[in-house]
């Protein structure tokens, strides 16, 4: 028989033990068996999206979310609805907003490059916006505060090279007009 309580750990501060108290009250009402059948069910789900088949002969592995994405347009939606299923459970688990949005940017940058042909396949097997959700909320589990931190300052970062592109993305429009004018 194993624990009743599988997540159970030593914290170091107050507020560590209150994030984990967190985590446990918003687990569902029949308690932590649920939790752990749903985190089960979920890395199941990430593992058949991203890497259940390997190439004979390579450490190569790609899951219905690649194949999916052969389908022009729809097959990327289907990918990244499934995927949300990783970032509701995060939600219900009660991972802060600073995870919950890392998880979102792992599947919206999936799906954004995903659409272009040839290029998003290759990044679909690549990139596994779904086992690094999974990973994601695991680590959030067994250390609430450290997973809280990195992503936050992740997500500044990400900010910051969004902004720096967007802002390049500008000033290269603004070349090329200046040029294509300059051309009549």
């Amino acid at each position: 028989m194993g624990p009743t309580r599988p997540y159970h750990y030593r914290y170091t501060s107050h507020r560590e033990e209150i994030i984990a108290n967190d985590i446990r009250r918003s687990a569902p009402a029949d308690g932590y068996p649920s939790t752990v059948a749903s985190v089960d069910r979920a890395r199941v789900l990430a593992r058949a999206l991203d890497s259940a088949v390997r190439v004979p002969g390579t450490n190569l592995r790609f899951g219905l979310d690649a194949l999916l994405g052969l389908v022009p347009g729809l097959g990327d939606v289907t990918g990244a609805a499934m995927g949300g299923y990783l970032i509701l459970l995060g939600s219900r688990l009660g991972a802060p907003k600073p995870v919950l949005a890392r998880m979102v940017l792992n599947v919206a940058l999936d799906t954004i490059v995903g659409v272009v042909p040839v290029v998003g396949d290759l990044f679909d097997v690549a990139w596994k916006a779904n086992m690094r959700n999974m990973a994601l909320l695991e680590r959030y589990i067994d250390r609430p505060v450290e997973t809280r931190k990195s992503s936050k300052g992740l997500l500044v970062v990400m900010i910051g090279v969004l902004a720096l592109l967007a802002i390049g993305g500008i000033m290269f429009t603004i070349v090329v007009m200046k040029w294509l004018i300059g051309l009549f």
